[in-house]
């Protein structure tokens, strides 16, 4: 498979649980704030660090469900942002996946700019380094809401969440192709 066919299959695999949970739950995250998002994605990102260091865990929710679930917490910190209303009305799962495809599609351009860029760099990458990258990016994502979302030279929020949903979906990668476990 190609890299962009992998790309589209990790984040289809991420949908298809977003989605699901949507027609459970509706859509509930509407709730969260931005700092909420990001402490969602770090609990994930934390238990992941503290398996990779342990080299055990107790709970059923394996590292991979974990880079999922901040894959799609990246998802709705995007959908957050882009809408335009502090309203925590609820959303049909049609406009959901709408907005979810924006984003992801948004985030799949970022990929292969970089990845032109950077020659697929992130194949030779670590887990752990996917780990510790997110947790970076959500250090900053914090840094610049104390900041009250204003920054002098530095990207924004939502480009940190598009990186963070990128090194997710390359630890997804590489964990399909049984380079990481």
């Amino acid at each position: 498979m190609s890299t962009i066919q992998q790309y589209d299959s990790a984040v289809q695999s991420c949908k298809d649980i977003f989605l699901k949970k949507t027609k459970d739950y509706g859509t509930s995250w509407r709730v969260y704030r931005i700092i909420s998002i990001a402490d969602q994605i770090y609990i994930k990102a934390k238990r992941i660090r503290t398996i990779q260091e342990l080299g055990e865990q107790k709970i059923g929710d394996d590292i991979r469900s974990e880079f999922k679930g901040i894959l799609n917490y990246g998802i709705i910190g995007l959908i957050q942002l882009s809408i335009d209303n502090d309203d925590m009305e609820e959303l049909s799962v049609t406009a959901v996946e709408k907005l979810y495809n924006e984003q992801a599609d948004i985030a799949k351009k970022l990929m292969l700019d970089k990845n032109h860029d950077y020659g697929e760099a992130w194949r030779e990458m670590s887990q752990e380094s996917f780990a510790d990258l997110i947790l970076a990016k959500l250090l900053r994502i914090k840094q610049i809401i104390a900041n009250k979302g204003q920054t002098l030279i530095s990207e924004g929020i939502d480009a940190n969440f598009y990186d963070i949903i990128n090194y997710a979906a390359f630890a997804l990668i590489l964990i399909e192709e049984g380079k990481h476990k």
